[in-house]
């Protein structure tokens, strides 16, 4: 079988990380690199010896004609040059958020299911050990039955309203950044709908003097009357836990969206402690997801569907409608 070949749109820091992660891969290279920097496409070529730099996505589709595109751009630019790689018939594995609003969701999504084009939303976390070790255990029964949940997730980021965190033009937020993260690790673990949601959300203009949402805690009741609340913060550095308790127990997982342990507890005494000591680069999942999917004929995979990015985006939309302050 011949390699599978990704080309990257954007030089930016996490595009070195998937670069190391394709290189793990059996069958798997990086036939190009694009920027709208020649000199940053041409640096980042040289780091990871890439043959081909361009500063034109579009005549690097052209050129190169490649397998799949992974997206490492600002969250303002996803959209744009995801319908672009689905116009050309290209697939697509895009950092998330994917999108901004639901509309840009339906929009690019319908295109990619239309065309009968592959594209994800590169929701990696879905693919951890211990994130499915998680939900695994709850699937299981191994808690008895779930009554409540919670995760939080946050860090201070540069309190600079130049700075992408807090840039309307970059696409800055908590809830692209970091909300993103917490529904779509949670929904996928507890594995029910979703009945309804409430909101809360802080706007970083006292903060930083931007209109982005700076912190915002969103409570989720799946169906069964299960509630969730997901706390996440751009302003301080809040306790990074996953916890679902249940009828006989609980599951604690660190820092679900990079950690690499989670803990189940049963009748009061931790009784599994699972520990992930294979992975050496997280990304090599969804990357070998994509690779999967496309050589499949699949426009969507199961794991990361274009469910998670169109309900996500809908929150989002919610977000930025209800914002205080």
């Amino acid at each position: 079988m011949k390699n599978f070949r990704f080309a990257i749109m954007g030089a930016g820091g996490i595009a070195n990380r998937f670069c190391d992660a394709v290189g793990l891969i059996d069958g798997c290279e990086i036939c190009a690199i694009a920027s709208k920097s020649m000199d940053r496409a041409k640096d980042f070529a040289a780091r990871h010896s890439l043959p081909a730099a361009y500063d034109s996505y579009e005549r690097m589709l052209d050129a190169e004609k490649p397998d799949a595109v992974y997206i490492a751009v600002t969250t303002d630019s996803h959209f744009a040059l995801a319908k672009l790689c689905i116009e050309h018939s290209v697939p697509v594995l895009c950092e998330k958020a994917m999108f901004r609003s639901r509309a840009e969701a339906d929009e690019a999504l319908g295109l990619s299911e239309s065309k009968g084009v592959f594209a994800m939303e590169a929701m990696w976390s879905r693919f951890l050990p211990p994130v499915n070790a998680a939900k695994r255990w709850l699937a299981e029964g191994r808690i008895g039955s779930p009554i409540m949940a919670d995760m939080g997730i946050g860090f201070r980021a540069p309190q600079k309203p130049d700075n992408r965190y807090f840039s309307p033009a970059l696409g800055g937020g908590a809830s692209y950044d970091l909300t993103v993260y917490a529904y779509e690790i949670m929904t996928y673990i507890i594995g029910l709908p979703v009945v309804s949601s409430d909101i809360t959300a802080i706007s970083a203009m006292p903060f930083v003097g931007t209109p982005v949402d700076a912190e915002e805690i969103v409570t989720l009741l799946f169906e069964g009357n299960v509630p969730a609340v997901l706390k996440s913060t751009l302003l301080t550095s809040p306790d990074e836990n996953l916890t679902i308790s249940g009828t006989e127990g609980k599951i604690v997982v660190p820092r679900p969206h990079v950690g690499s342990e989670a803990f189940l507890y049963q009748g009061g005494r931790l009784t599994e402690h699972f520990i992930d000591t294979a992975t050496k680069n997280g990304f090599t999942y969804e990357i070998e997801e994509v690779m999967r999917c496309v050589r499949a004929g699949m426009t969507e995979s199961p794991v990361a569907p274009h469910s998670m990015t169109r309900d996500f985006a809908s929150l989002c939309d919610r977000i930025y409608a209800g914002m205080i302050g």
